[in-house]
């Protein structure tokens, strides 16, 4: 069992940046492709943004405004998020998969293991 702990979110303004970053237990992340959701309160989850364990593949519909990578050698993925608005406001997960055949990165229900999440509150 891999425990995945999200960080870095927070209440902040309109405009601003916030980096969230996604560890594992047992330092394994490295071991695993990597994807991003969020959910508003009331809402479905949503994709965000994947990355391979590589990093040669991306998945970000997000691209204008948002950013994922990894650094395997900490054992870390990143999400960073610009320019934040208030419809951004959500708890952000996220999520590991071993590369296994039926994974789809957007579709959160091909991933392993999810974490407890981290709630980005943007203020307008």
């Amino acid at each position: 069992q891999v425990r995945l702990v999200e960080s870095g979110g927070g209440l902040v303004q309109a405009g601003v940046s916030l980096r969230l970053s996604c560890t594992a237990s047992e330092g394994t992340l490295s071991r695993y492709a990597v994807g991003w959701f969020r959910q508003a309160a009331g809402n479905e989850r949503k994709f965000v943004a994947a990355i391979s364990r590589l990093s040669d593949h991306i998945w970000n519909p997000n691209s204008d405004r948002f950013t994922v990578s990894r650094d395997n050698e900490k054992e870390t993925v990143y999400l960073q998020t610009n320019d934040l608005k208030p419809e951004d406001t959500a708890v952000y997960y996220c999520a590991a998969n071993l590369h296994t055949p039926s994974w789809a990165p957007d579709l959160d229900d091909t991933y392993d293991y999810f974490g407890q999440g981290t709630q980005v509150t943007v203020s307008s």
